[in-house]
């Protein structure tokens, strides 16, 4: 099993979730989070008076899915998330020793 964490932009989510869905995966977790990087924050402006913004609002997606799956789901998170400008986010995939689903006590790869 792997964790797929995906850091996107936020007007993405509903195309990327509709995309792992017509692949079979449904279960994910969502986060708001805040981030810098390459993209270095930007310039705005309220009520007259700019300012800086730091860390841009992002979305995190976290998945969890068979060795099977995550290939294919990577590569559509990437194509799905993608505009083509600085800021687009990024896909982290990460070993997942365990997991066990705590209504029925199933482990492995039945708990996901």
């Amino acid at each position: 099993m792997k964790k797929i964490e995906a850091i996107i932009k936020p007007y993405k989510l509903e195309e990327v979730k509709e995309a792992l869905g017509e692949i079979g995966v449904d279960g994910m977790t969502i986060s708001e989070v805040k981030g810098c990087g390459r993209q270095k924050g930007k310039n705005e402006i309220y009520r007259g008076t700019e300012y800086k913004v730091d860390f841009m609002p992002k979305l995190k997606i976290e998945l969890v899915l068979p060795d099977s799956q995550v290939l294919i789901a990577t590569m559509v998170i990437a194509k799905t998330a993608r505009t083509g400008k600085i800021g687009d986010g990024k896909i982290f995939v990460s070993p997942v020793e365990e997991s066990v689903r705590i209504r029925t006590g199933d482990v492995g790869e039945k708990a996901i």
